[in-house]
């Protein structure tokens, strides 16, 4: 055969490698495309979506952007009717400790309703300032404490009562209504407490006359109650550590409430070495007065106190001579827990209007409160406990007016101690 074989590979078409590419390309091209178009738009999504946030952020910050004056409530000068008013003090109930959580109030508005804080409008004086009553808008009455020239102290205190109020919601601890800042004055409102304090009532002009046995332990049944609620439901719990006459506050049904609060501090916080030793005389427990220890045996003790004052009439401390005082629980304690001297100590505004079974327990609870070793001294929750069965069913307790004394056999067991001789 003379035909030239062909090799097989020859038979088939070949390709050269700039058509092969060119091909390759051609089918690339539209997903590029696709790939580029999904990120631009993503881009310009995102930047629309930046953009929204950042005007969110400028307008929200413009809201809330204090007056310089510090101005924050117009509601007062408005003339807010006191439910509406009320409602919305309730409504910034919070359970932060942050100052703010109440109303910041209009100076002016304050000035204006104490009528440029007049003298014959003071309620009282304190270490620090004058508290006044005032009238915001149409109906709402309200304690007005002004702290001026104020010192490190002054403000610390300020600050104390304001975060530990605006926490605290409770029927015998007094409510914050609202506070105002400008320059070096310092303004705390409160609701206003028609009565008065229990001090002006035991020792001033009355002398006591308008408070009667079960009422004189209806407010200590409401002072127990708030100091429980201070040591038992607070989180964490406070010492109120200045409980006296003067900071128990009476309204127009004498419900009894707790007020000035700051010294108050939360209980386990405290270091003895750098907290200032403050009290009062007289109410200061011994075991603070000494080493600094603190605790809330040491508001114990100055509601047993208090509970002295209720029964026997007698200021805290008394002068026997210029140079001489002495205290009342110095003086009383002898006699408390002699059945036969009792009776002759008690108050006269109130001498033989009570059980003579109901004065013993209030004295042996008394007695007990004002122990010099703080662990001799019953918990405020037992304390309350056994005053519950001596105030009558109307004032909040359980006692029927009816009934005898046997209800003075409902003493906590922890209380039930022969102290008597």
């Amino acid at each position: 055969m003379s035909a030239v074989s062909t090799p097989l590979y020859a038979s088939k078409p070949t390709f050269s490698p700039e058509v092969q590419m060119a091909s390759e390309g051609h089918n690339m091209e539209p997903r590029r495309k696709l790939i580029i178009a999904l990120i631009a738009a993503s881009t310009v999504l995102g930047l629309i979506i930046f953009l929204i946030f950042c005007l969110w952020i400028y307008h929200r910050k413009k809201a809330h952007k204090p007056h310089k004056d510090s101005v924050h409530s117009s509601d007062v000068v408005k003339g807010l009717a006191l439910s509406q008013y009320i409602r919305k003090y309730n409504s910034m109930k919070s359970n932060s400790w942050k100052l703010g959580c109440v109303s910041l109030m209009d100076y002016k508005a304050l000035e204006l309703g104490t009528n440029n804080f007049e003298e014959s409008n003071v309620l009282g004086k304190g270490g620090f300032g004058c508290v006044y009553k005032g009238k915001l808008g149409e109906n709402l009455y309200v304690a007005v404490k002004k702290l001026e020239g104020i010192t490190q102290d002054a403000i610390k205190e300020f600050e104390t009562e304001v975060e530990l109020l605006s926490k605290m919601q409770h029927p015998n601890i007094i409510s914050l209504l609202g506070y105002s800042i400008r320059d070096d004055t310092r303004i705390i409102v409160y609701e206003l407490m028609q009565n008065g304090s229990l001090e002006s009532h035991l020792h001033g002009p009355s002398r006591g006359s308008a408070l009667t046995w079960h009422l004189r332990m209806k407010i200590a049944l409401d002072i127990a109650r708030g100091l429980e609620y201070l040591h038992e439901h607070c989180n964490p719990p406070v010492i109120h550590r200045d409980l006296k006459s003067s900071n128990i506050l009476l309204d127009a049904s004498f419900n009894a409430k707790l007020s000035d609060f700051g010294l108050a501090i939360p209980d386990g916080a405290q270091n003895k070495n750098n907290i200032k030793l403050s009290g009062t005389l007289g109410y200061v427990a011994p075991e603070y007065l000494l080493d600094g220890k603190l605790t809330d045996k040491s508001d114990v003790y100055g509601f047993g106190v208090v509970l002295l004052e209720l029964l026997l009439g007698r200021r805290p401390v008394e002068k026997l001579a210029p140079s001489q005082c002495q205290s009342l629980v110095t003086w009383a304690m002898p006699q408390l827990t002699d059945r036969s001297k009792l009776p002759s100590i008690v108050d006269p505004v109130i001498k033989n209007t009570m059980d003579l079974k109901h004065l013993h327990q209030v004295a042996a609870v008394a007695v007990l409160c004002v122990q010099p070793e703080p662990s001799y001294r019953p918990l405020i929750t037992d304390v309350l406990h056994s005053l519950i069965p001596l105030v009558p069913i109307e004032m909040g307790g359980t006692l029927r007016i009816t009934q005898r004394a046997s209800s003075a056999a409902v003493m906590p067991s922890e209380l039930r101690k022969e102290i008597f001789a």
